[in-house]
């Protein structure tokens, strides 16, 4: 057994998820992460890739023996959740880790992009709320703290405040029945009752929704009674709120249209051409957003018509509510209980309760704090559970002189030219004036004379304290081969390739390799007829961390061989061990990179595990 048995004796098991869980960057963190008393127990991952199932089943299934789960499946479909449920047989589950985009939606209202990664944020949220884990991870890029003016940064704080605990909610529904309902209209506390009903379990949701806009319905009638007859039955803006009322409840027929228009506008490619605005549009007109938009507007323009201002007012508040997060709501309970003290103070101590998670703010993380050779910059949201003490901060584990150097990591690779590759290390090319940088470290990359080089750590791997392989690690091509031991490639170093560079491209790199700068390079590149229409090359700067690894194996030019990177060497970059074999095909071009997510894409999408080693111990510092 793979899996040390005096290891795994001696401490607490604390269960772990991984969604969107790509090549596996947070697992193989999570893995390695441990305590004297707790480990990780590595029960699921999943991702809609069957590349990323097969690296997974190869790393965790046949090399290390676990019995861990992949859900290859898109955790949109309607059956995700029922599948992931039935996997986990009644399991609990104390961490999940994963990162769904969140950038494509907006407090403001419309979506700036449309396509398919829409909703991956609130289907996340899903799995969260029917586990209920004591702490969750959503990793992003550092550009959601500021895009859309900071407001996209704000909703997904407020959307995870508004995760409630369901059998808390009692108390307070009857707290604001004593408390709310006199200070409200009765249609204003009706609908602010409704939503947050709308926040326990979906058992009863429908029957709410219909109460919900029986209620709108019904404050229509009151504003059009005071409207003469022709006007209220005919009149452009009466029926504009009409129809928006009706669409709106039709809430699951238009989601269908969307989905479908969507998956459409992805099959096909479209982005960028003259069919674009109009799938767009489509998309855009039948959303909540705009809907709700231009009924508020048809509201308004009621209100003039004759002496209904405060009904309509009411009726444009009840569907302000209608699409207000569980804490926008709050917000509104708490201004109206302003200068009511001991209500406001008792109605704060139920939150506490009601709130199922706490979060403080994003934490911003750079990967070289951790000891990765790479200068990744990431945000993390962290869900605490309320029961669950906060975590505010992911503490670093190198200081600044401490920090990896691409040199430290890649000097031993250094054994391969143009279009090769290496099965088994060889002697490297080293570089005199680059060896003092090579410093002996601890596990988490700190200098320790007692420790290893991180080449070393890289060789020998950073899970010998836990682990011995059931199966030696191996290549596949695809996942038809996994269980045909006839087919796994053996060797000794794995994911070790260069491109094949004609003529033209190699004179180019070694142009841009002497100036050091793309930039810099253009005017020789230009003299010679070497210009390129990629966007950016970056030569790799020995002496300091690389840039944010892509996944794109020409992005970066090596920093004596002039030549691309290696899958092995950005694995490197990222603090991937050796041993890690990255499965399938090693690049492909074009719209196919996103279907078949080659070794490239895998490694360039990846969280670094020795970052995410240090975000799993500080959370299980924290565990109860």
């Amino acid at each position: 057994m793979s899996q040390k048995i005096e290891f795994i004796s001696s401490r607490k098991a604390v269960t772990y998820l991984d969604l969107f869980a790509g090549a596996g960057g947070f697992s193989e963190g999570f893995m390695q992460a441990y305590t004297e008393s707790k480990y990780y127990d590595f029960r699921l991952a999943s991702d809609i890739n069957e590349n990323c199932e097969l690296t997974h089943r190869v790393r965790y299934n046949k090399m290390l023996g676990l019995d861990t789960k992949f859900m290859c499946q898109d955790i949109m479909d309607d059956s995700f959740l029922p599948n992931l449920l039935k996997q986990l047989a009644g399991q609990e589950i104390d961490v999940i880790t994963g990162g769904p985009s969140c950038q494509s939606f907006s407090l403001a209202g419309r979506r700036k992009k449309l396509d398919k990664r829409d909703d991956l944020f609130f289907h996340y949220l899903k799995v969260i709320k029917a586990l209920r884990p004591k702490y969750f991870v959503m990793e992003n890029v550092k550009g959601i703290l500021t895009k859309d003016e900071g407001r996209i940064k704000e909703r997904i704080l407020r959307e995870i405040r508004s995760i409630v605990d369901d059998m808390k909610m009692s108390q307070l529904f009857a707290f604001l029945n004593d408390s709310l309902k006199p200070l409200l209209p009765t249609a204003i506390y009706e609908t602010i009752y409704l939503r947050l009903n709308m926040e326990t379990t979906d058992e009863n949701l429908d029957k709410t929704w219909e109460m919900y806009f029986n209620n709108l319905d019904q404050q229509l009638k009151d504003v059009t009674k005071h409207l003469p007859y022709n006007v209220s039955k005919s009149d452009e803006s009466v029926n504009t709120v009409r129809h928006g009322l009706i669409l709106l409840k039709m809430r699951q027929q238009r989601e269908a249209i969307r989905k479908q228009v969507i998956q459409l506008k992805t099959t096909a490619h479209i982005d960028n051409d003259v069919f674009v605005d109009g799938y767009n549009a489509i998309v855009e007109t039948i959303s909540d957003e705009q809907i709700l938009e231009n009924t508020i507007d048809a509201i308004g323009i009621i209100a003039k018509m004759g002496n209904c201002k405060q009904e309509a007012e009411n009726l444009k508040k009840s569907l302000e509510i209608l699409v207000a997060t569980f804490d926008e709501c709050i917000e509104f309970i708490r201004e109206t209980f302003k200068g009511h003290t001991n209500t406001l103070s008792n109605f704060e101590a139920i939150m506490k309760e009601v709130r199922l998670y706490n979060i403080q703010a994003p934490i911003v993380v750079l990967s070289a704090n951790y000891g990765v050779p790479q200068n990744r910059e990431r945000v993390l949201f962290i869900g605490c559970r309320n029961d669950q003490e906060l975590i505010t901060e992911i503490p670093h584990t190198v200081n600044e002189e401490e920090k990896v150097k691409v040199y430290e990591a890649l000097w031993d690779m250094d054994m391969v030219g143009n279009g090769d590759f290496a099965q088994k290390y060889k002697k490297p090319h080293t570089i005199a004036k680059y060896e003092s940088v090579k410093l002996r470290r601890c596990l988490q990359g700190k200098p320790d004379d007692r420790g290893l080089l991180f080449s070393e750590w890289s060789r020998i791997g950073r899970l010998a304290h836990r682990f011995t392989f059931d199966e030696e690690p191996f290549y596949v091509a695809n996942i038809a081969e996994l269980d045909d031991a006839k087919k796994h490639q053996h060797m000794e170093l794995f994911n070790h390739q260069t491109s094949l560079q004609n003529d033209t491209v190699k004179e180019r790199l070694e142009v841009i390799a002497k100036y050091g700068d793309y930039d810099a390079a253009k005017p020789e590149l230009k003299k010679r007829g070497l210009e390129s229409q990629k966007r950016n090359y970056t030569v790799l700067n020995p002496l300091g961390q690389s840039p944010t690894v892509c996944t794109m194996p020409d992005d970066f030019i090596h920093y004596s061989a002039c030549r691309p990177t290696t899958v092995r060497e950005m694995a490197r970059l990222q603090s991937f061990d050796d041993s890690f074999v990255f499965q399938g095909k090693r690049q492909t071009g074009g719209n196919n990179r996103q279907k078949e997510i080659p070794q490239y894409t895998l490694v360039g999408n990846a969280v670094p595990p020795l970052m995410a080693r240090a975000i799993a111990n500080i959370i299980l510092e924290h565990i109860k």
